[in-house]
């Protein structure tokens, strides 16, 4: 029988092996409480941030007074207020998720591993974490929660998860910047099978609201390269249409061809000030997490 504390995708050496990770963003935040990450508010953190004149009202205790020595001038010190962060997961359920060839795992279960390490992470560093699956649009949204009982719902729901539907990524990414009304941390977990002109568009919008997103472009090792040889038929996930091809006649095409969209992503991330990440399932996925903790 199944320990009530036990998770498929977040087991207890898992969880071990996250401890000491933490997530920042590069944009201010805003959140419900002190914490870990700048906030576009000014407080009574340690941050100098800047000075201004003293108003009436003010209380006599924030001038500084070596200041005013030096101008004779009342001036208030600011702080940077540091703040936790709202962060919401979206992660892609279709069909196309299901895909297993190189790897040791679908491309659904490394996205669910990558899901709950990262909710772990920012429960740990007492941030709030939410959670949205989607396929052609949101499907399941679970608010942010700040606690570790309160990611119960969201691990097992990711455990209850099968890829189904066809995807459209950009609708879905469109749909969670309409719904997130302030700033966070998006992260989209998907791999990504779709126009990237489309699907940069989504991402942009997340950043035009003022939202840090990171990308985590979860694909398997025979999507990266053809592991084929000879003729054979391929069948499309998301829609059941067929197609033979003679893969030696074409492997270099295809690999041509996934640089390029894998280039189009990166950069069109960039410059949105977005990180992205191409996770092979393969890459253990703490080292995953790890090359994302480490973004600074």
């Amino acid at each position: 029988m199944k320990s009530p504390t036990t998770y498929k995708f977040l087991p207890p050496a898992f969880a071990d092996r996250l401890t000491g990770m933490g997530l920042t963003v590069r944009r201010p935040v805003v959140g419900a409480q002190q914490g870990l990450h700048r906030s576009p508010n000014f407080g009574a953190s340690v941050e100098f941030a800047e000075y201004r004149e003293y108003r009436p009202g003010d209380a006599p205790s924030l001038i500084d007074w070596a200041v005013f020595a030096r101008s004779d001038k009342y001036m208030i010190r600011r702080f940077q207020e540091e703040t936790n962060l709202r962060a919401y997961i979206l992660l892609d359920t279709s069909e196309s998720m299901s895909y297993r060839e190189d790897g040791p795992m679908a491309k659904l279960d490394y996205a669910c591993y990558l899901a709950a390490g990262l909710m772990y992470i920012l429960v740990h560093q007492s941030d709030w974490v939410g959670l949205s699956t989607f396929h052609d649009k949101l499907q399941k949204t679970f608010p942010p929660v700040g606690s570790f009982e309160g990611l119960r719902p969201m691990l097992r729901h990711l455990e209850d998860l099968a890829p189904h539907g066809r995807s459209n990524i950009a609708a879905a990414v469109h749909e969670a910047a309409e719904m997130i009304h302030t700033r966070s941390l998006v992260i989209l977990i998907s791999d990504l099978l779709q126009n990237p002109a489309d699907i940069l568009r989504g991402i942009r919008h997340l950043q035009h609201n003022g939202h840090d997103v990171t990308v985590f472009h979860v694909l398997d090792g025979g999507e990266l390269a053809l592991p084929f040889d000879g003729l054979v038929e391929l069948r499309e996930l998301e829609t059941a249409k067929k197609m033979v091809i003679e893969a030696s006649e074409i492997k270099d095409a295809y690999s041509r061809t996934v640089e390029r969209y894998l280039d189009t992503l990166r950069r069109g991330c960039t410059d949105c000030l977005a990180d992205y990440f191409v996770m092979d399932t393969k890459l253990p996925v703490e080292e995953a997490l790890h090359r994302r903790a480490a973004r600074k």
